[in-house]
């Protein structure tokens, strides 16, 4: 089994409201840069076990890609259309 795969997970494809997405498990082992939720706009940590999701089309490209807490993304569509950044939030 390829080690990059078994590091990184299995891609795997969740329809939703919004459309097909592409999902992937980041586990906290393979989690070593901070990204930015889009769902609750709080960081995710290195070390931290996230997911990625990008849109299942294939017409998009790497920047299309979003890291997100596991809970919010599970949560997303119990929540309104888009979080507001707070105040004293860093900008990324």
């Amino acid at each position: 089994m390829d080690a990059d795969r078994v590091r990184q997970g299995v891609a795997s494809v969740q329809q939703w409201t919004d459309g097909a997405w592409q999902v992937r498990g980041i586990g906290a082992g393979a989690s070593v840069k901070t990204y930015r939720c889009p769902g609750c706009d709080q960081e995710i940590r290195p070390g931290v076990a996230h997911l990625v999701a990008w849109p299942a089309d294939g017409l998009g490209d790497l920047t299309d890609r979003r890291h997100w807490h596991s809970g919010c993304w599970r949560a997303r569509d119990r929540r309104g259309p888009a979080v507001q950044r707070g105040r004293g939030s860093p900008r990324y």
